[in-house]
C-alpha cells in the first residue's frame, strides 16, 4: 500500500500529536526521526500515513530550507496525496525563527497543486479560527482568548503572538495574498465550499480555512480529499489529519510487555500549565537545574548526572527541571540550553537506562529525542488531550521499546506526570 498522507512535525511534541490523531482515527501510521532508510520504512510495515519529526520550529530560515528539502523529496517520491506541514496549533512563528511561510515555500515545490491549504483551528484542542482570527483556550477553566490577548501565547519567550488574524500574521512572515473560506460557508453546502476554493485558487497562492467545530473540520476534509487528487500541501495543526481521514475503528495493536522501574522526566517548559503539572508531580524526586550552571559548568553537569543516576538506581522517579518554582528563569539561549539538556539526559540514560521517559517543552523534546538515537516512534496510547505516549524504536537494545511521553508547554491535565507512572501496566 502506498501511503496517502505524509506529515512533517516542526517539533517532536506536535509530531507525536498527529501520530496519535491518526491512530485514533484507525489509520496505520508511524513517525520517523528523520527521512527513513529503506529498511526502516520496511520495518514499520504497511502504512497509510508516514511522519517525520523535526525541529524546524526553532530554526532560522536558511536552516529550515536545508532541513525540509530532503523531506519534500522523500514524500514526493513516496507518492503521498497530502503533504502536511504540522505547525503548532497556535501558529507561533517569527520571521527569523520557525518561519511558517519559509516552510510552505520550501515544501510547495514537491507537490502538484498550485494552492496551499491552511487549516486555522483545531477545535479538539480548544483552538478556534473564526473569520481568520485564532482563539485559544487557557487553563483548567477553558477560558478562550484571542491569540494576541492570550495569557501565554501573547508573551511567548521566543515567538510572541501579537497578531490574531492569521492572514496578517502569515503575511508578516512572507506569505502574501492569502484567500480565506470562513465558517458560515463551511457550515453549509460542500459544493459551495468547493466553488469558493476554485475561485480563490485562481489568484491566491494559499487559502486559509476557519474551524470552530467538528462539522467545519469534516467540511475541510471533504475539500482536501477532493483537491488532493493532485498532491497538495496543507499547513496547520493535527486537525489536518482529523479532516483528511474519516474516522473508523482504531487499529488494535498486540499487547505490549509490562513496563516497570523508575521514570525519568525532564521539564524545560516555562508555561503556567507545565508549572501546575510539576507541582502536582508528588511521586517524583525533583532536582532543580540552574540553566546558567548547566551551560557553563562541566562540574555542575556531572553532579546532576551522578545524583540522578543514584536516585534512579534506588528505584526513585526523578524529575529534572530547568523551570524555577516561581518567577522567570535566568536568561539563557534556548537552543544552547536545549542542546546541553539533551546531552545531560543522554548521559544519564547511558549510565542508568530506564524504560519510561517524559519530556515537557517543544524545543526541549525535539533536542532530547533527537539526541537519544531513536529511529522512529510508534503510537502506544493517549494520556491526555494533545499528549500521546509513543513506543520508541532504536538499534540500541537498551532504548528500543521505551515509552516516551512528549508534551508541549500548554498541553495536558494537571495530573499528567502522575498518570504517566501508571502507563505500561496494561494497554
Amino acid at each position: 500500500m502506498t501511503p496517502s498522507y505524509g506529515w512533517y512535525g516542526d517539533d517532536f511534541t506536535g509530531a507525536t500529536d498527529t501520530l496519535a490523531t491518526l491512530a485514533r482515527r484507525g489509520r496505520r501510521a508511524f513517525l520517523f526521526m528523520r527521512v527513513p532508510e529503506p529498511q526502516q520504512l520496511a520495518q514499520a510495515g504497511d502504512l497509510e500515513a508516514v511522519g517525520i519529526a523535526g525541529a524546524a520550529r526553532a530554526m532560522s530560515p536558511d536552516e529550515m530550507k536545508i532541513e525540509l528539502a530532503p523531506v519534500g523529496a522523500f514524500f514526493r517520491d513516496l507518492g503521498i496525496r497530502i503533504l502536511h506541514y504540522k505547525c503548532c496549533s497556535t501558529f507561533d512563528s517569527a520571521p527569523e525563527r520557525g518561519n511558517i511561510a519559509v516552510a510552505a515555500e520550501a515544501l510547495h515545490e514537491y507537490v502538484a497543486h498550485e494552492t496551499v491549504a491552511i487549516v486555522g483551528g483545531q477545535p479538539s484542542l480548544g483552538r478556534y479560527c473564526a473569520f481568520s482570527n485564532l482563539f485559544a483556550s487557557f487553563g483548567a477553566g477553558g477560558d478562550v482568548f484571542r491569540l494576541d490577548r492570550h495569557p501565554t501565547m501573547s508573551r511567548h519567550p521566543a515567538t510572541p503572538m501579537n497578531e490574531a488574524d492569521l492572514r496578517r500574521h502569515l503575511a508578516a512572515l512572507g506569505m502574501q495574498d492569502i484567500g480565506a473560506i470562513h465558517w458560515p460557508l463551511l457550515a453549509g453546502d460542500s459544493e459551495a465550499v468547493a466553488a469558493q476554493w476554485q475561485r480563490l485558487s485562481k489568484t491566491a497562492p494559499a487559502v486559509l480555512l476557519d474551524a470552530l467545530d467538528p462539522q467545519h473540520v469534516d467540511a475541510i476534509g471533504r475539500l482536501l480529499r477532493c483537491e488532493s487528487r493532485r498532491s497538495l500541501l496543507a499547513v496547520g495543526p493535527s486537525s489536518v489529519a482529523q479532516a483528511f481521514f474519516e474516522e473508523r475503528e482504531p487499529v488494535i495493536n498486540p499487547p505490549l510487555a509490562l513496563v516497570d522501574g523508575p521514570v525519568l522526566a525532564f521539564a524545560g517548559s516555562l508555561s503556567p500549565t507545565t508549572r501546575v503539572q510539576l507541582a502536582a508531580a508528588r511521586s517524583y524526586k525533583r532536582l532543580a537545574v540552574d540553566p546558567v550552571s548547566l551551560l557553563s559548568s562541566a562540574d555542575a553537569r556531572e553532579r546532576i548526572v551522578a545524583k540522578t543516576v543514584a536516585m534512579l538506581a534506588h528505584g526513585e522517579h526523578v524529575m529534572l527541571s530547568t523551570v524555577p518554582e516561581a518567577g522567570d528563569a535566568p536568561h539563557a539561549e534556548a537552543p544552547d540550553l536545549a542542546e546541553v539538556s539533551a546531552v545531560l539526559v543522554d548521559t544519564i540514560l547511558r549510565r542508568h537506562p530506564v524504560r519510561r521517559l517524559a519530556i515537557a517543552g517543544g524545543d526541549t523534546s525535539s533536542r532530547i529525542v533527537g539526541r537519544l538515537g531513536y529511529w522512529g516512534l510508534g503510537y502506544h496510547s493517549q494520556i491526555s488531550n494533545g499528549v500521546a505516549i509513543s513506543l520508541a524504536r532504536s538499534d540500541d537494545a537498551s532504548r528500543d521499546g521505551m515509552l516516551v511521553m512528549l508534551k508541549g508547554g500548554q498541553m495536558g491535565h494537571e495530573q499528567l506526570f502522575e498518570s504517566f507512572l501508571k502507563t505500561g501496566a496494561s494497554r
